[in-house]
């Protein structure tokens, strides 16, 4: 399973940006896709993720801003990012989780983030 992750770039605080993660396989097969980001000096955290049921959850710090989604049929997942701050500049990681019966993990490469005037 592979998961290729891309929008990342520079944006002005109050803006928006659009991640986008595509898995390599059938997206039904991956049972729960996520956003982590890791900040300079700071341990990787979760930012949002989603079921294959369409159930979401979101850190503190971006609910009400951030947007996770998914589009089945292009195996592809999206964090919409609106009202950006400075401290939401990371590098974006796509996550992928399958359960049969182990747990698998697979990460996608980082994308950065940097929103600063």
């Amino acid at each position: 399973v592979q998961l290729q992750a891309s929008g990342g770039g520079l944006v002005q605080p109050g803006g928006s940006l659009r991640l986008s993660c595509e898995v390599s396989v059938n997206i039904f097969s991956i049972n729960v896709m996520g956003w982590y980001r890791q900040a300079p000096g700071k341990q990787r955290e979760l930012v949002a993720q989603i079921t294959s049921g369409g159930s979401t959850n979101y850190a503190d710090s971006v609910k009400g801003r951030f947007t996770i989604s998914r589009d089945n049929a292009k195996n592809t997942v999206y964090l919409q990012m609106s009202s950006l701050k400075p401290e939401d500049t990371a590098v974006y990681y796509c996550n992928g989780i399958q359960i049969r019966g182990s747990t698998y993990a697979y990460w996608g490469q980082g994308t950065q983030v940097t929103v600063s005037s």
